[in-house]
Parts: C-alpha cells; structure tokens; sequence
C-alpha cells in the first residue's frame, strides 16, 4: 500500500502544522514524528504544548491514519539518509510532505533540499509547505510557548488544535480550600508540559466524561508555600469524591499572578473574587 508520509515534531498542531497533514489525508497518511522537540533534547524539560497521548489523539483527529511516535533518544544518531531510506522501506511512500524548516538527522543536517534530492530518486511526490502567517507573523510552537510564560494564554489557546488542557490524576491536598467554602481539586502540573504564567485562571474541567466551569490556581502557592509547580482548581456546582481520578483541566483565561497574602481574609477574599468570575 502506498502512503503519505508528513514528518514533523507537530507540538501544538497550529495553523502551519495542519497545513502541512492537509496535503497528506487523501490517502492513506503516516505521521512520523517524536515524543520531545528535537531542539529540547539537551534541556532538562521539553516545554510541550501537549503531551505524546494527546498530541497523537489530535493527529487522528484531523485525518492521519497512523501515528509512528518516535522516541527522540533511539533516532537522533541516525544520519539523514539513511533516516529517510528506513522510512521509504517502512511506509512504502507514494508522497512526502514536511513544513519549510523540517530539519532531521544527526546533529539535523536533514533539510527539505536533501528531502526533494532524495524523493526525485525515488519516484516519489514532495510537497514542502511555506510558512504560515498571522498578524504578519509566523506560526510557530517556539512563540505560543512564549505566549503562555507571558500569561497570554488566549492568544496562545487560539493557535493551538483543540486548546490547551492537561489530564492527570487528582491528588490529596491539605483541604485549605475546604475549610474556606471552595473545596478544591489538586493535581501536579506534568513537568514536561510548558512553563505557564503562574497564577489564577478561569478554566474547564472534565471529569467522568461531563464538564464543569472552574476557576484553577497554577503555582506554589506562595501563602502556604510548596516546591512543586500544582494546579488547584474549584470546580463550580460539583461535589463528590474524585481522589485518584483522571481530571482535564483547560485554561480558558489569565485572571491574576499569584501572589502572597498577608492574612487568612485576604486569601478568602482574593478567592471570593476568583470564583465571582464564573458568573461573568
């Protein structure tokens, strides 16, 4: 069977990675791409704007029949060449398409002219997508994750397949918000999904398949301070034991930084104010 290959780190799915699977899914398509941005490997944390599970879910989502999620580590010493002769004798490609600066291969000296050298070889179609822009820029994960540290969490969310949300399991806390009448929802922030703002946002929570409106805290909270980076959320209209559950959080909006309270009231009234939002 002869396939469509699109190569890509796809991290996001925005407007130039979805134009890149477009020219692929009117046959049967081949995603081929890895668990971290190649340009993070050396960091100690890949700053995804989604996770591999879920970036693959949305992958399907927007037509791609097959998703090959590399593993970073097993592939980066591969040169070029030979990297796009596996995939050849893998997929059997009638078509390969890739964005205007895909780089693959040891230290990436794979480009798109080395792509186009090898597929006229090889009798097979290559599509290589120009940039795509908006508001005279270039769409690029690189910039919604700036979006994000920055707490522009709108703008970012709008260029990102589906938004931006993050499923784990909710934990036990101190029950501090309990004792305030807004019982709370802890989770961990996943430490390989990108920095965010930290602070207080509206947000939208999924639990057992039905959703809620919900006001989420990203952070340390400095008043009663932790090491860890958590999500804390209220949950409107919800009551219930979900200890060790899997919860979707998705930030919708960037209300306030967090900050440290002098008292208790100022806390509870910061909070009160907080949760007067999912009234608006």
């Amino acid at each position: 069977m002869k396939t469509a290959i699109v190569l890509g780190t796809f991290d996001g799915l925005h407007a130039g990675h979805r134009a890149v699977i477009e020219k692929a899914t009117d046959i049967f398509s081949v995603a081929v791409t890895f668990d971290i941005p190649p340009k993070s490997y050396l960091t100690q944390k890949p700053q995804l704007l989604m996770l591999p599970s879920e970036r693959e879910k949305r992958l399907k989502m927007l037509g791609i029949n097959k998703v090959d999620m590399q593993q970073f580590e097993n592939v980066k010493d591969i040169e070029a060449k030979e990297y796009l002769d596996i995939l050849k004798q893998k997929y059997n490609p009638k078509r390969i398409v890739c964005g205007f600066n895909y780089a693959f291969g040891k230290d990436a000296r794979g480009d798109k002219t080395l792509i186009a050298d090898f597929c006229k070889k090889n009798n097979i179609e290559f599509i290589c997508v120009p940039p795509v822009m908006i508001d005279d820029r270039v769409v690029s994960s690189t910039y919604i994750r700036q979006l994000m540290r920055d707490g522009r969490i709108e703008e970012a969310t709008s260029q990102i397949y589906g938004g931006f949300s993050f499923t784990a399991p909710v934990v036990h806390g101190d029950a501090r918000g309990r004792q305030f009448g807004f019982p709370t929802a802890n989770q961990m922030y996943p430490t390989n999904l990108v920095d965010l703002k930290l602070g207080v946002y509206v947000s939208r929570v999924t639990i057992d398949g039905k959703s809620y409106s919900a006001i989420t805290n990203i952070g340390i909270r400095p008043t009663y301070k932790t090491e860890a980076v958590g999500c804390e959320t209220y949950i409107k209209g919800f009551s219930g034991d979900i200890y060790g559950k899997q919860m979707t959080t998705e930030l919708l909006r960037f209300v306030r930084e967090e900050k440290k309270f002098s008292s208790v009231d100022e806390l509870k009234l910061a909070i009160l104010n907080d949760v007067k939002l999912l009234d608006i």
